[in-house]
């Protein structure tokens, strides 16, 4: 459970990293943005002063005042109007007609439409900037941000977005190889189980048979026989780890039946198994007996110890259309609600001892195998956990 409760902080931690990047990043970019918006607005402000002197001049150019403006003036003047490529603006006239544009495409059979519902949009951003040519002529200029600018207002919402979508990208790619490097060592770890298993069995089985010759009493033999063939089911068992095993139709109850007739002989008496089915029932299914065998087993126990080896444990069988259920409920302790899902994590274990594996192999089973589910259906602390398991007929 730590190994999980680690990975799972490890998880959330690159999460929370992730997230203050995109924020900051989002926070900065408003702060520059604002910063360019207010530049932007000097710079108009500075166009608007530049434009209002040049039509000044152009007023009085037959004056002999005029004669002596300084060119370089009037030149400087014409550079900072002519500057202002990014910006659109537009200035209107005292009457509300359209005196200058610029930076905005159009056609020109349609500048009138166009002007219009560019204005309406500055409108709705800005305040406009007075331009004072006499005290009964003041046009209103209007403009909106530059394309650099807006562009940049969308920048920190895309890098956000790229930076989530890297995120979850690399999160199921690390699951993915994750769970790959776990499946071999699953595997290898089973089959050299099953291997290393073969050599002692053997030996058992011959020992038997010596037994047999010699005066010794058969209800002995006969455990040893039990023991040795409940050994070459676990052999069997890690032996098909790794491999899609076949399903053969089978009957549900008559597997049922068996693993807790197993179990009842080698649990403590204060354990009490009720079951809503007889042995005499029929319910085929396409089913690999001794790995499904291991999973109810494994459930089982898991109850025992939850149980303390003191409660009652229940499997109800139902069919429902095409689809059987197997509730599996127990008296034990319970299983929080944070953990409903995680608990089938590999690692995850509520015991000292052990690697917290055998949910997350009986879900392999169940699922990988049998296609079908397994799940805490309810569970309550204090009370007890029901598990279900879904399979197709």
């Amino acid at each position: 459970m730590d190994i999980y409760l680690k990975r799972k902080r490890g998880k959330i931690l690159l999460l929370v990293i992730a997230i203050l990047i995109g924020v900051s990043s989002l926070l900065y970019t408003n702060w520059l943005t604002d910063k360019m918006a207010q530049e932007e607005r000097k710079k108009v402000e500075l166009w608007a002063e530049a434009t209002k002197e040049l039509i000044d001049a152009s007023i009085e150019v037959t004056s002999p005042e005029m004669e002596r403006l300084n060119t370089n003036y009037l030149n400087f003047l014409s550079l900072v109007a002519t500057q202002n490529t990014t910006i659109p603006i537009i200035i209107v006239e005292k009457d509300g007609s359209f005196n200058i544009d610029a930076n905005i495409k159009y056609n020109e059979e349609r500048r009138e439409e166009a002007l219009k519902r560019e204005l309406k949009k500055m409108k709705d951003r800005v305040e406009p900037i007075p331009i004072e040519l006499s005290e009964d002529n003041t046009q209103l200029l209007y403009y909106s941000e530059s394309s650099i600018l807006r562009n940049l207002r969308y920048y920190p919402f895309i890098q956000l977005f790229v930076i989530i979508v890297f995120i979850v990208v690399a999160y199921f790619a690390f699951s993915a190889t994750q769970k790959a490097e776990q499946n071999q060592v699953w595997v290898g770890m089973s089959k050299e189980t099953a291997h290393q298993l073969g050599t002692p069995i053997s030996s058992l089985m011959a020992w038997i048979e010596i037994l047999k010759l010699q005066d010794v009493d058969e209800t002995l033999i006969k455990e040893f026989e039990k023991d040795t063939e409940r050994l070459e089911r676990i052999t069997e068992r890690f032996s098909k780890i790794g491999s899609k095993p076949e399903l053969f139709p089978a009957n549900l109850v008559e597997a049922l039946h068996s693993t807790v007739n197993y179990l009842k002989t080698r649990s403590s008496n204060k354990v009490i198994f009720q079951t809503s089915f007889s042995a005499s029932d029929v319910v085929e299914t396409p089913l690999n007996t001794a790995l499904f065998s291991w999973v109810i087993e494994n459930l089982c126990k898991n109850a025992i110890d939850a149980m303390g080896n003191h409660g009652t444990i229940t499997l109800d069988l139902q069919e429902k259309g095409n689809q059987i259920y197997i509730d599996i409920t127990d008296t034990g302790k319970g299983v929080p609600k944070s953990a409903f899902k995680t608990i089938f994590q590999p690692g995850y274990s509520t015991k000292k001892r052990g690697w917290g594996l055998g949910l997350s192999l009986a879900k392999r089973i169940i699922e990988n195998y049998h296609n079908g589910k397994i799940f805490i259906k309810w569970s309550e602390i204090g009370k007890g956990t029901t598990f279900r398991i879904v399979l197709n007929k």
